[in-house]
């Protein structure tokens, strides 16, 4: 069986040929925010329309690790290794603390509630950057259908003071983001508005200053087909992007380099395992992985 599709010689060398492409779990709805917990050597990822966050782990299989989770999407850990996850119900960013309590990092900017936090990332040094599209409100299959308050923006949550900047705000709908390996670039997909046949399709690359500012914003790369809905970073800087038929594998210069064929849709991606060398894809209703002959660099 055919896993990859190579369009560089450099690709070849990410990928092993005897590592197979793995579905570890399956039978949910609609599954996202795949993040790793290499301390207690599980994955944790969302089933947003069955309302809950589930674990798989190599030595006990799946179960539910919360439930309900106020429709959760995205997930990271952050520096000390809690938790951080976006909220479609509740149109918040939350933070699971060490002792299993929840802190509220953003839940409004200016007085008006947020839409439904989508995706997140910690900085190193410890900001929170996360994007709010309107997918979450715009009908109860995510979430709960509401009113929009505020446009679709990246915002920035300040690691000392807590206060909440928009960072970016000229996007249809901001999705997926990463930061890149020395963190000097933020890469940002646009995913568009709901039901936009013609909606954007791309990701953005911004230059990222001493004080956290941030410049540029040129369309770094096209995903077709489908769009990208999240992403990772490798330790070459390569981008590892969600598309329609798998796993597209960007290199620093926005060139599709290779991609990896996953028979459903691909919402997200991270990295995991023991050397953080193992691709978990989160596609429609099922959880694959692959080993590469790569590592992911970002998180605890």
């Amino acid at each position: 069986m055919i896993f990859f599709t190579s369009f560089d010689p450099i690709f070849d060398t990410y990928v092993l040929g005897n590592a197979p492409l793995k579905q570890i779990a399956s039978g949910f709805d609609w599954v996202e925010g795949p993040v790793w917990f290499g301390d207690a050597d599980c994955l944790l990822f969302s089933d947003i329309p069955n309302n809950r966050i589930m674990r798989w782990s190599p030595e006990t299989g799946i179960s539910t690790y919360r439930a309900p989770s106020n429709y959760a999407n995205g997930q990271t850990r952050d520096r000390e290794g809690r938790l951080v996850t976006c909220e479609h119900g509740t149109r918040r960013v939350t933070r699971t603390e060490l002792d299993g309590s929840i802190t509220v990092i953003a839940d409004s900017y200016q007085g008006k509630r947020l839409n439904s936090p989508n995706d997140v990332v910690v900085k190193s040094d410890g900001s929170i950057w996360f994007s709010d599209p309107h997918y979450g409100i715009k009908t109860n299959y995510e979430g709960y259908q509401a009113e929009q308050e505020l446009p679709c923006q990246v915002y920035r949550v300040d690691p000392a003071q807590g206060g909440i900047d928009a960072m970016l705000t000229d996007f249809a709908c901001p999705n997926g983001l990463a930061f890149s390996r020395d963190e000097s670039r933020l890469f940002v997909a646009d995913t568009g508005a709901m039901f936009d046949a013609a909606a954007e399709r791309h990701i953005r690359a911004f230059d990222v200053g001493a004080d956290g500012s941030l410049s540029g914003g040129e369309v770094f790369h096209v995903i077709d087909p489908g769009c990208s809905d999240g992403f990772r970073i490798d330790s070459d800087d390569n981008i590892w992007s969600s598309a329609a038929d798998g796993v597209h594998c960007i290199n620093s210069s926005g060139a599709l380099i290779g991609k990896i064929l996953v028979p459903e849709l691909v919402s997200n991606v991270c990295f995991g395992g023991r050397a953080k060398h193992r691709l978990f894809i989160t596609a429609s209703t099922g959880v694959y992985s692959i080993v590469l002959n790569r590592q992911g660099v970002q998180g605890p």
